[in-house]
């Protein structure tokens, strides 16, 4: 996912939860200072973004620094969209190293 389609995505479910127009933000823009961001409303945005991009957010992992800005919260999502990448490139190599071995095993 390009950075500026992830930034229109955040802005897409902030719009959702905030239940009112939000567009044309940009990436020094303040969550909770310049949107009135509430705890709610973060979880909504977390819930939101998780659909779009495929990842998983755990709560309890977020920093506020995180969700300072639409920057930050761009930066950790990225971050989190290529270690969910990376989990699935492992598990797709184990499957390969599994049927290998399986193959090996019927030759045997």
């Amino acid at each position: 996912m390009e950075r500026q389609e992830l930034v229109l995505t955040i802005e897409k479910a902030l719009s959702e939860v905030l239940e009112r127009p939000v567009s044309g933000l940009t990436e020094e823009t303040a969550l909770f200072d310049e949107l009135q961001l509430t705890s709610l409303a973060v979880l909504g945005m977390l819930m939101s973004v998780e659909e779009a991009t495929g990842i998983s957010v755990d709560p309890e992992g977020l920093d506020i620094d995180d969700l300072r800005t639409l920057g930050s919260f761009a930066d950790y999502v990225e971050a989190a969209i290529r270690k969910e990448e990376i989990h699935k490139e492992e598990i797709h190599k184990e499957e390969i190293h599994k049927e290998e071995i399986h193959k090996e095993e019927g030759t045997s």
